[in-house]
């Protein structure tokens, strides 16, 4: 060990009993994650875009989703899978999150 203190990526909250749609999903994200004018995305695709940098956190950061099922239920519009299937828009969310690296814990 070299002794010196590991980095740890920041820590991000995200209170999902405020979400009651889409809009509001990334309002909420902007929010929680001190993005400049408050915009972290407005659908799926920007929400990619804004991960990749330019506004706001970049991966790696940690997600906490409070109240996650308050979110769930009411993201549950159904999305197409591009190689077949079905999947719900707040697993949409959590998929593009992840695969930017961003640790999501769903509380």
């Amino acid at each position: 060990m070299s002794g010196e203190p590991r980095h740890r990526p920041p820590e991000y909250h995200l209170d999902g009993s405020s979400v009651t749609g889409e809009r509001d999903l990334y309002a909420a994200l902007g929010r929680a994650l001190r993005a400049p004018d408050g915009y972290y995305g407005r659908n799926l695709d920007a929400l990619a875009d804004c991960l990749r940098g330019g506004y706001g956190p970049e991966p790696p950061f940690t997600l906490v989703w409070h109240h996650a099922a308050a979110a769930r239920r009411v993201l549950g519009r159904r999305l197409e899978r591009a190689g077949g299937g079905e999947r719900d828009y707040f697993t949409a969310v959590v998929e593009v999150l992840r695969e930017a690296g961003v640790t999501v814990r769903l509380e």
